[in-house]
């Protein structure tokens, strides 16, 4: 029973995975873009950074419903624009990365700092090429956290008719069919597993430096 109905929707399925997927990374990557310059602001102005990092996480306390219903009345988007969700889950990377990017460039140690502007790095050049590469593994464990709750917010845009995984928690309630509940909690057990050895990786590949000191 359960493996018919699987390849029975198998397509659908497979639509759904790639929304999901979708609708969880662009959010997430537009957060860090955002997220970067209000960090290094909040790192270099201490007396900023209770500001910036309290209102950002001041954001995360928004209930995700509530802001996919308000988001098309101030974007003047459908209901079901996926664009709502998009911005909405920004909003809370944002909110989960800006006190990680500031207290990983304050991990930096100083000595790495003053060592960079000695060989005649300045400004954006030193942060660019040194403190943000130092940067990355306490960047890179915030975005662990971020990227694996947005993958379970999404399926909250299911009770608004956005499709993706959740949609299948509504198609199960509505049907009264355990298969496509369980179904959706597996792949999105699955796509958040994935998408976390992918940051895993990419922290390891960005970080060469880390492996052959660990190593040796």
């Amino acid at each position: 029973m359960t493996i018919d109905w699987i390849f029975a929707n198998i397509g659908r399925i497979s639509e759904l995975t790639a929304s999901h997927i979708f609708l969880t990374l662009v959010p997430t990557l537009l957060g860090l873009i955002v997220a970067l310059p209000l960090g290094w602001w909040a790192h270099r102005r201490r007396g900023a950074y209770p500001v910036i990092v309290g209102a950002a996480g001041l954001l995360y306390t928004i209930p995700s419903l509530a802001l996919f219903v308000l988001l098309p009345q101030v974007l003047g988007t459908k209901i079901l624009d996926p664009l709502n969700v998009v911005v909405a889950l920004t909003v809370y990377t944002v909110a989960l990365l800006v006190r990680v990017v500031a207290d990983g460039l304050s991990s930096v140690p100083i000595e790495t700092v003053q060592a960079a502007t000695a060989m005649g790095y300045r400004g954006w050049q030193r942060l660019w090429l040194v403190e943000l590469p130092v940067a990355v593994p306490v960047i890179a464990s915030g975005m662990r956290v971020a990227v694996v709750a947005n993958v379970s917010i999404v399926t909250m845009a299911a009770l608004l008719g956005i499709p993706q995984l959740g949609s299948l928690f509504t198609q199960g309630f509505q049907l009264r069919l355990f298969v496509p509940i369980i179904t959706g909690i597996v792949l999105c057990l699955v796509l958040a597993v994935l998408l976390d050895l992918l940051l895993v990786w990419l922290n390891r590949a960005l970080t060469p430096w880390r492996q052959k000191t660990v190593t040796s």
